[in-house]
C-alpha cells in the first residue's frame, strides 16, 4: 500500500503547525504519519498485538458506520503499520499460532483496499474543504472592500459639512488588514488538524464512562482474596458509540494472586468472550489488599501495553483497607514513552516514578449504568 511516506532524512516531518486547511495532501500525510507512529515492545506478548489488531478493526468498523472517516482511516493505518512493518521484529513472533496469523492475513486483505478507498475519499473531502476555505477568503476580502468603500463615501459626504469635525485621525479610505487573525472561517493554519475528533479532554482523549457499581461488584468478588492478602484483577471491556467509550463488562480471568501481584492464565477465554460479544478492551482493574491506591513499577509496565493500543485505556486500583479508588493513566508526553522504552522486569525503581502517571481525567462515573460481571474463574 502506498502511503506517501517520505522517510528520507532530508525531508522535514510535517507538524500540526505546518498544515493548512488549503493543503489537502499535507493534511492527509499528517494524519497518516500521526497514526503510524507505533512501535513494538518486545516485553509485551506478541499475541497481545494480534488481539489489539482485532479490536482496531472492530473499532474502525464502528467509525465507518458513524461516518467518521478520519478516525477509521487512522486505525487502519496503525493496523497496517503494525502488521506489515513491525510485528515480524517481535522476538516472540514465531510463538503466535498459524491460525492467528491466518486470521490476521485475512483482515489485511480486507483492510488494505478499504484504507486505499478511504484515502481517496479523505483527499477529495480535504480538496473540497480547501476550495470552500479559499472561497470564504474571497468573500471576506470582497466584504471588507465594500465596507471600506462605503466608509469612504460616508467620509466624503460628512467632510463637506462645516459643522462636522472629525474626532480621530483614522482614515477609512486607507487599506485595512485583510484578515483578522482570530477569524475561524479563514484558511490559516488549522489548529484542529490533529487527527483526533475529541479535543475536549486533557491529552485529546475521548470520554470513558464507567458504571459506578462496577467497583462495588469487583470488591465483593475479590473480598475472599483481599482477606487472604492476595490481589485480584479484571479486564474492563465495552463499546465505542458516537466517539465515546463505555465500559459495559467486567471480565475476571483465571489468575493467581499474591500480596503485591496478580498473574492471569488462559487469556484465550477472555479473548473468546470478547469476540462473541463484540467487546473492545478499555483497561484493567486490580486490588491493593493492604496498600493505598497507586501504580507500582510492575503496574506501570502492565498498563503500558493497554495504553499503547488504546490511548484512553485506564488502570483502576481499589484499595479496600483505605477505602479509596484510583483511576490512572500514564502521562502521554512522558510516562508512556519512558515505560515503553524501559526493559527492566519485575519490581524495579523508576526515577520520578510519580511523574510517570496521573489521574485519568477523561473518566466519568455513571451511577445509572449497569455492568455485566463475567467471572471466568468459576469455569475452571
Amino acid at each position: 500500500m502506498n502511503r506517501e511516506r517520505d522517510k528520507s532524512a532530508s525531508t522535514k516531518n510535517i507538524s500540526k503547525e505546518d498544515v493548512s486547511i488549503t493543503d489537502p495532501a499535507g493534511r492527509l500525510k499528517y494524519l497518516a504519519d500521526w497514526h503510524s507512529a507505533v512501535e513494538i515492545n518486545p516485553n509485551h506478548p506478541a499475541m497481545r498485538y494480534y488481539r489489539a489488531g482485532i479490536e482496531m478493526n472492530r473499532m474502525a468498523a464502528v467509525y465507518l458506520k458513524e461516518g467518521n472517516l478520519e478516525s477509521a482511516y487512522g486505525l487502519y493505518i496503525k493496523f497496517l503499520t503494525l502488521f506489515l512493518e513491525k510485528i515480524r521484529h517481535h522476538p516472540l513472533y514465531n510463538t503466535v499460532s498459524t491460525a492467528e496469523k491466518a486470521k490476521n492475513k485475512e483482515m489485511l486483505k480486507q483492510i488494505i483496499p478499504t484504507a486505499e478507498e478511504l484515502k481517496k475519499k479523505l483527499l477529495d473531502q480535504y480538496k473540497l474543504d480547501a476550495s470552500a476555505a479559499v472561497e470564504r477568503l474571497k468573500q471576506q476580502k470582497k466584504q471588507e472592500e465594500e465596507e471600506r468603500l462605503r466608509a469612504c463615501e460616508l467620509e466624503d459626504k460628512t467632510s463637506s459639512l462645516p459643522s462636522v469635525t472629525p474626532t480621530t485621525d483614522f482614515d477609512p479610505c486607507e487599506p485595512s488588514p485583510h484578515i483578522k487573525s482570530d477569524d475561524p472561517s479563514l484558511p490559516v493554519f488549522d489548529r484542529s488538524l490533529k487527527p483526533t475528533p475529541f479535543p475536549t479532554f486533557k491529552f485529546g482523549l475521548r470520554q470513558l464512562t464507567i458504571p459506578s457499581k462496577m467497583m462495588t461488584e469487583f470488591l465483593k468478588l475479590s473480598r475472599p482474596n483481599t482477606i487472604n492478602n492476595k490481589e485480584t484483577c479484571g479486564i474492563l471491556a465495552g463499546s465505542l458509540v458516537r466517539n465515546q467509550l463505555f465500559v459495559t463488562h467486567l471480565l475476571i480471568p483465571q489468575q493467581m494472586g499474591s500480596p503485591d501481584s496478580c498473574v492471569t492464565h488462559n487469556e484465550e477465554d477472555i479473548f473468546d468472550y470478547q469476540d462473541q460479544h463484540n467487546l473492545i478492551t478499555l483497561g484493567w482493574i486490580h486490588t491493593h489488599p493492604t496498600q493505598t491506591a497507586f501504580l507500582s513499577s510492575v503496574d506501570l509496565h502492565t498498563h503500558c501495553a493497554y495504553q499503547l493500543m488504546m490511548a484512553e485505556a485506564i488502570a483502576v486500583v481499589c484499595a479496600p483497607k483505605y477505602e479509596e479508588t484510583g483511576f490512572f493513566m500514564l502521562t502521554p508526553e512522558h510516562g508512556l514513552n519512558f515505560i515503553a522504552r524501559c526493559r527492566a522486569v519485575g519490581f524495579h525503581p523508576h526515577p520520578n516514578e510519580k511523574s510517570l502517571y496521573t489521574h485519568a481525567d477523561h473518566c466519568k462515573l455513571d451511577a445509572m449504568a449497569n455492568v455485566t460481571v463475567v467471572d471466568l474463574r468459576k469455569t475452571s
